[in-house]
């Protein structure tokens, strides 16, 4: 009898996954953002182009934003609880190469397996916090969430206090961190195969299920598009923030490369925050609620930052950054309640759009400077989150909330 009410009402948050698989996810994270941290690293000690450059984020993000809805389908089909260990362990491989590679293509290679750590970790390692959240889910997210923000926020500071004095070289530091990761990941993994094995037990699925509401196919299909084109516009431009508006800062405000990295660290942690506090606020006043304000607020600041004098620089990015990520965690936590059955097809896709997004991104803006010049892309770039507007026209919430449990 106990079990059959704990099936139907699972409002208990299992905090110590909680936040294990956060610090997971910050580990995991903090190894892809040696990546564009080494960027300025790379273009001084190889002489790569800013093209060059787009090409080894398009590697890594483009590598994990395919394989994440993939592992994600096979993961809801039959979850793999081990696999988080082994997604981790690919990063080492991968950070291992990249601090040795001689070559521009073993580079690539490198980033690739590291790419291939993180497809497999994302969607699994979501599911986790899915299932560690309770009645908590927004909250779980943004804890899962938050962890890989702050690990891509210290990529400013891994640029400026490792990799710049020590050099390609220096990439060879985080092996101890993605050691660490399979440590703790193959603890998470042990509760996860417990876990599952209690639902199958308790037959908690169907009680997912049952949160789709009254959208029909069609609605589903409609708001997940405008949800992806949220994500591409907001991608587009973070990506445009984290790996080349340094060069924009020590180019036409005349920075050295430690002090243009406090600027992006300053847009990464402000964004970490803002991806922490969105899923509790959505919990509270509601996932589309929180959406429109992270599109409508960064509008105007965007279109601002390239003509702002040094003083406002850093003003804006903490602005930008704040409320263009407050919408992170809650897209993740929309798409997986328009389709409950596919927990982490859904997280794979919203965050893998994201890291596919980024990588294209990349490729486009660099060409860009190269071609057109660093000033004029900035500019141009600035107006991308506009095309996030079609996020104003998302389903309310009471369609795609799941019921209480009575």
């Amino acid at each position: 009898m106990t079990s059959r009410k704990q099936t139907q009402n699972p409002a208990n948050p299992v905090y110590p996954i909680m936040f294990a698989i956060g610090a997971c996810h910050l580990l995991n994270d903090t190894l892809q953002a040696v990546i564009p941290a080494m960027f300025p690293v790379l273009e001084k000690e190889r002489g790569l182009s800013f093209t060059q450059l787009g090409y080894i984020f398009f590697a890594l993000n483009m590598v994990a934003s395919v394989l994440q809805p993939v592992v994600g389908y096979f993961s809801d089909r039959k979850p793999m609880p081990y696999a988080l260990p082994i997604g981790m362990t690919f990063s080492l491989i991968g950070m291992a190469g990249l601090a040795i590679a001689p070559s521009y293509w073993l580079i690539l290679l490198s980033v690739i397996i590291l790419g291939l750590g993180s497809a497999v970790f994302h969607p699994e390692g979501s599911r986790v916090s899915f299932l560690a959240a309770g009645s908590k889910r927004g909250l779980s997210q943004s804890i899962y969430q938050v962890g890989g923000n702050t690990g891509q926020a210290l990529a400013p500071l891994i640029s400026a206090f490792v990799l710049v004095p020590l050099g390609q070289k220096g990439a060879a530091i985080f092996i101890a961190v993605a050691a660490l990761g399979i440590f703790i990941l193959t603890k998470i993994s042990a509760w996860y195969k417990q876990t599952l094995e209690l639902e199958k037990i308790n037959n908690r699925k169907k009680v997912i299920l049952s949160s789709i509401g009254d959208l029909t196919k069609k609605q589903i299909g409609i708001a997940l598009a405008l949800l992806l084109t949220i994500i591409f516009a907001r991608s587009f431009y973070v990506t445009n923030v984290t790996s080349f508006y340094i060069f924009y800062l020590m180019n036409d405000y005349g920075l050295k490369i430690e002090q243009g990295q406090l600027y992006i660290f300053l847009f990464m942690a402000l964004g970490a925050a803002g991806t922490f506090f969105g899923g509790p606020m959505a919990d509270r006043i509601g996932r589309k609620n929180v959406i429109v304000l992270s599109l409508l607020v960064p509008l105007p600041l965007c279109v601002l930052l390239p003509h702002v004098p040094i003083w406002a620089v850093g003003l804006l990015l903490v602005l930008i950054g704040f409320f263009i990520m407050l919408s992170f965690t809650v897209t993740v936590i929309y798409a997986q309640e328009l389709v409950p059955s596919k927990i982490g097809t859904m997280a794979g896709l919203t965050v893998g759009l994201a890291f596919g997004m980024g990588a294209i991104g990349a490729v486009v803006i660099g060409r860009m400077m190269d071609t057109i010049g660093i000033f004029p892309t900035m500019v141009i770039a600035s107006f991308l989150p506009f095309i996030g507007l079609v996020g104003l026209a998302l389903p309310k919430d009471q369609k795609i909330m799941a019921p209480s449990a009575e």
